[in-house]
C-alpha cells in the first residue's frame, strides 16, 4: 500500500501537472485528506480571461479595421494572418504559465482534458481565446453547459462547418462529431440520426467577434426523427436529447477513467461512476471528486502507470525545475518537436495516448530533454511546419534559445535534508513508479564535488530515465 506522500504526488500528477519543488516539504508533512481538501478548494474560483489579442472591432468600425474582401490586398491578408498566428502563440504561453504556476491545478488539468475531448483548430485568435475561456470556466461545472457552450462557440462552428449548414443543403460534419466524439459515442446512433440532427443544426453561425447567431431563414423547421423521438427539433433540442441518453454519461465517464485513472477500464467502477454522473445532472466536479477521493484511485496498479503526454512532461519539468527562457517562443518550439502543440490537435478526434506517445525518435528526445534544458548553452530547436495553422509559412527554428534553471531555489528545498537521505528523497519526489534506475548507475554518474553538484546531477539523471516518463 502506498504511503501518504506517494498518494499525494499521484493526485498532483493525475489531477494536475505534478508537484512543485517548493511544495516538497508540505507533500512530506501533509495528510492525504488535508491535502485533498486544499487541492480541490484551490480550483473552486472563476478563472481570469486569458487575452492574447484584443478585439479590434472595439477600437473602430468593422469597415475601418477589416475592410471588405475586395479591398484587402494580398499583403494585408498575410499581415492579418500573421497577427493571429503570433497571438495564438501568445495564448499558448499564457495557458502554459497557468498550468505551471497556478494553484488551480485541477481546473487547468480538466480544461486540458476538455481541450483534447472537444478538439478544435482555428487560425482566429479571437475565437480561440473565447473557446479556451469556455473550457476553463466550465471545466468543473455541468457537462451539459460545457457541451452547449462549445457547440455554439465560433471556433467549433467554423472548424466543423456549422456555418455552412443551411436548409436544403445540410452539412453533417458537426452533427456526426458531436455524437461520435463529444457525447454518445459510436454504436449508439444511426446514419439517419446524423442526417436528422444536421437538419436541426441548420442556421447556426457566428459573427466575426465570435457571438453566436441563429439565422431562422436558414433553419429547417420541419419535423425530424432523432434517437426514437419525433418533433420540430432545433439544435438545442438535439443536444438535450443526447444528454438524456445515459450512454452519453457512460461515454464521458469511460474517457475520463482512461485518462485520469487507468487505460484499462474497470466496468464495475465505470458503471458506478456513470450512475453518479448521470443522476447528478452531469456534474463534472462531483464526478472528479468521487474519483480523486476514493480509496481505489490510489491503488498501486494505478500509480505510475500512465505515460505523460508531451504537455504533461513539459509542464511537469517546469514545475519541478523552475526555469526561464531567453526566447518567449521556446516552449512553442519544444511542443512541435515533442509532438503536441496546444490548440493544434492532429484532427477532430484529438491526440493519441499511452504508448502512442513513444516511438524511437520521440523517446530519445524526451529522455534528453532535461539535459538539453539544463545545458545553459544556446539551443537550436527545429520542427515540422503545420500548414493548417501556418498557412504555408514555414516555422523558423528557435535559434540561440537559452534555458536558465533556478537552481538556487531548487537547492533551498532540500537544505534540511541530510546527505544520506538525499538519494531516496530525490527518487520519491521525481519518480512515481515502484521501481527506478539502477542505484549503481546513478552513483556512477552523479557528481559529488559538492552538495549542489550532487543535487543537480542526480535530479537530471532521474529525469532522464525511462521511469520519469510515467506518472
Amino acid at each position: 500500500m502506498a504511503d501518504a506522500q506517494t498518494k499525494i504526488q499521484h493526485l498532483t500528477w493525475r489531477a494536475g501537472f505534478g508537484p512543485r519543488a517548493a511544495d516538497l516539504k508540505r507533500l512530506r508533512n501533509s495528510g492525504l485528506n488535508e491535502f485533498q481538501q486544499r487541492f480541490f478548494k484551490a480550483s473552486a474560483g472563476t478563472p481570469s480571461f486569458l487575452e492574447a489579442l484584443s478585439n479590434p472591432v472595439e477600437e473602430g468600425s468593422m469597415e475601418d479595421v477589416f475592410p471588405k474582401k475586395r479591398q484587402v490586398t494580398e499583403q494585408e491578408r498575410k499581415d492579418r494572418k500573421q497577427v493571429h498566428f503570433e497571438a495564438i502563440k501568445k495564448l499558448n504561453r499564457l495557458w502554459l504559465a497557468e498550468m505551471i504556476n497556478s494553484d488551480a491545478q485541477l481546473r487547468e488539468k480538466m480544461a486540458f482534458f476538455w481541450h483534447d475531448h472537444f478538439a478544435c483548430r482555428t487560425g482566429n485568435a479571437l475565437h480561440l481565446q473565447q473557446y479556451l475561456h469556455i473550457l476553463r470556466t466550465n471545466a468543473l461545472g455541468k457537462f451539459s453547459d460545457l457541451l452547449v457552450a462549445v457547440s455554439k462557440s465560433a471556433a467549433m462552428i467554423n472548424y466543423l462547418n456549422s456555418n455552412l449548414n443551411k436548409k436544403g443543403k445540410p452539412n453533417e460534419n458537426f452533427a456526426r462529431e458531436v455524437m461520435e466524439l463529444f457525447s454518445i459515442g459510436k454504436g449508439n446512433y444511426t446514419e439517419d440520426d446524423v442526417k436528422e440532427a444536421a437538419r436541426a443544426f441548420t442556421g447556426w453561425t457566428t459573427d466575426y467577434e465570435g457571438r453566436f447567431i441563429f439565422k431562422a431563414e436558414q433553419h429547417d423547421a420541419g419535423s425530424k426523427k432523432f434517437l426514437g423521438h419525433t418533433g420540430n427539433f432545433s439544435g438545442d433540442d438535439i443536444l438535450q436529447l443526447l444528454l438524456k441518453e445515459k450512454n452519453t454519461a457512460r461515454f464521458i465517464v469511460e474517457k475520463i477513467y482512461r485518462y485520469f485513472v487507468n487505460e484499462i477500464t474497470d466496468d464495475k467502477r465505470v458503471n458506478q461512476l456513470t450512475d453518479t454522473f448521470y443522476t447528478s445532472g452531469y456534474d463534472i466536479g462531483k464526478l472528479m471528486y468521487s474519483i480523486f477521493s476514493s480509496e481505489w484511485f490510489f491503488r498501486p496498479e494505478h500509480i505510475g502507470s500512465r505515460i505523460k503526454s508531451p504537455i504533461e512532461l513539459w509542464v511537469g519539468i517546469n514545475r519541478q525545475l523552475p526555469m526561464q527562457f531567453s526566447d518567449p517562443d521556446a516552449a512553442f518550439g519544444f511542443q512541435r518537436v515533442l509532438g503536441q502543440v496546444l490548440f493544434q490537435p492532429p484532427n477532430v478526434a484529438g491526440w493519441p495516448s499511452g504508448n502512442a506517445w513513444i516511438d524511437s525518435s520521440s523517446l530519445m528526445f524526451r529522455l534528453r530533454l532535461p539535459l538539453v534544458l539544463s545545458a545553459g548553452t544556446s539551443i537550436d530547436v527545429s520542427s515540422k511546419p503545420d500548414d493548417d495553422i501556418q498557412m504555408g509559412k514555414k516555422d523558423q527554428p528557435v535559434r540561440g534559445m537559452r534555458a536558465t534553471i533556478q537552481w538556487a531555489a531548487y537547492f533551498n528545498v532540500f537544505k534540511d535534508a541530510g546527505s544520506k537521505e538525499l538519494p531516496a528523497l530525490l527518487n520519491r519526489f521525481l519518480l512515481q513508479t515502484s521501481t527506478g534506475p539502477s542505484e549503481t548507475i546513478l552513483e556512477k554518474y552523479s557528481k559529488n564535488d559538492s552538495r549542489e553538484a550532487f543535487l543537480s546531477s542526480r535530479s537530471l539523471l532521474l529525469m532522464q530515465c525511462p521511469e520519469y516518463q510515467y506518472c
